[in-house]
């Protein structure tokens, strides 16, 4: 039985760098976000804006970014280059306003996706998203289970994308939910490649006394980096170190689901000032003689 739900695979986008196709590198991981622009009874008028979500560290240093979409009518993908620095010198891209966390946000055109026959999937923050305040009501602990998606060491095929599934659980969650992190610990591997992916929570049919059944795969966060274990060499003539061995211990610190709605906000405002200072300016030169 299935307890991923499927649409969620069809959420995640592998993003590269290399302007020549036949050398390009997949060094990260993002995610489709719908955020609902307003409230609305009839779910058929509901109307999503579309952000693809990200690290910041996966975009830093990048004048480009590419991003692997699979075709709707054909059996193959097709990279689409987004260009990350505005003509003003500016980023294109917005990331959460605390320096610490590790989430970024690119707005997408669906309009252009539609026309260009994308297949996609978005995960809705109106219904997917299991924010902390509901974590803690709903009595997230340790030892819960989680799917993390992602595109781990490159592995992406040139013709169709295909996102790899790990499952894991919690190992540290408490203290996130008591506000005293942003970020939380699940025992999964990632390697490099997986950063910016989605995580989602694995329901549970059972639960024993003093935990609550999860009865929905939900959006609750975005992969940081995997926790390093450090060990080094020592000199046996100096007692210092020589070599410094880095290991990855199977610890993954991911940015909860509450921190991208709040970097999604943030977007959404300056988003909408950048559209008023173009109305602005268009106006102005209309009037101009």
């Amino acid at each position: 039985m299935a307890l991923l739900p499927p649409f969620y695979l069809d959420t995640v986008m592998a993003l590269g760098v290399g302007s020549d196709p036949s050398k390009r590198r997949w060094v990260g991981t993002g995610f489709l976000f719908g955020n609902l622009v307003a409230p609305v009874p009839d779910e058929k008028d509901k109307r999503f804006r579309l952000w693809l979500i990200t690290n910041k560290h996966v975009l830093n240093g990048l004048k480009e970014v590419f991003i692997k979409f699979n075709s709707a009518t054909e059996p193959n993908s097709t990279d689409y280059r987004v260009e990350l620095i505005a003509n003003n010198g500016k980023a294109r891209w917005i990331g959460h306003e605390d320096e610490e966390t590790d989430v970024a946000a690119i707005f997408l055109n669906p309009g252009f996706l539609t026309a260009e026959k994308c297949f996609y999937s978005f995960i809705r923050s109106d219904h997917h998203v299991l924010a902390r305040d509901k974590m803690a009501i709903d009595r997230i602990t340790e030892g819960d289970r989680v799917f993390v998606l992602g595109f781990p060491m490159g592995l992406v095929t040139s013709d169709r994308q295909y996102v790899i599934c790990r499952s894991g659980s919690f190992a540290r969650v408490r203290d996130y939910l008591e506000k005293r992190t942003k970020d939380y610990l699940v025992d999964v591997p990632v390697f490099p490649g997986n950063s910016g992916g989605p995580v989602i929570i694995c329901p549970s049919a059972l639960a024993i006394q003093g935990t609550n059944m999860i009865q929905r795969a939900d959006f609750i966060g975005v992969v940081k980096s995997y926790v390093p274990y450090q060990d080094a060499a020592i000199s046996q003539q100096t007692g210092r170190p020589r070599i410094v061995f880095e290991e990855n211990s199977g610890l993954t610190a991911v940015e909860g689901s509450q921190e991208v709605l709040d970097t999604v906000a943030q977007a959404e405002k300056r988003l909408k000032g950048r559209q008023a200072q173009a109305k602005f300016k268009a106006k102005k030169t209309a009037q101009t003689p």
